[in-house]
């Protein structure tokens, strides 16, 4: 599973379970479609241990945040799936936000660089 523009790329690898998220993503409402879906077909698999790798993600937009969110949040539903996230601590956006993401999933685990 793949998605690919001039601006962003996330890929998932299924041998890894790991998302790949690079690049800038800011994007509006329905534009965030074709993400959500990757991030549900993820989640349909059900692997023990999902790893969400931001470390090349630069930017990502409120909009995208509240996806991320949506997705952190679903995974917790799912009681056997255990989450990696893993960022930069470079990048101003990720160590904002990624404390809000461990309040929808609080065994969330977190990586830095």
């Amino acid at each position: 599973m793949e998605i690919t523009t001039e601006d962003y790329s996330i890929k998932y690898d299924a041998e890894t379970a790991t998302i790949h998220c690079q690049g800038i993503i800011r994007l509006n409402g329905k534009e965030y479609e074709p993400i959500m879906q990757l991030l549900d077909q993820v989640a349909t698999l059900e692997p023990t241990l999902i790893t969400i790798n931001l470390k090349e993600l630069k930017a990502l937009n409120s909009s995208g945040v509240t996806l991320l969110g949506k997705f952190v949040f679903a995974i917790n539903r799912k009681k056997d799936i255990q989450m990696i996230m893993q960022g930069s601590q470079q990048i101003a956006w990720q160590k904002k936000s990624v404390k809000n993401f461990q309040r929808l999933m609080p065994k969330l685990q977190f990586e830095w660089e």
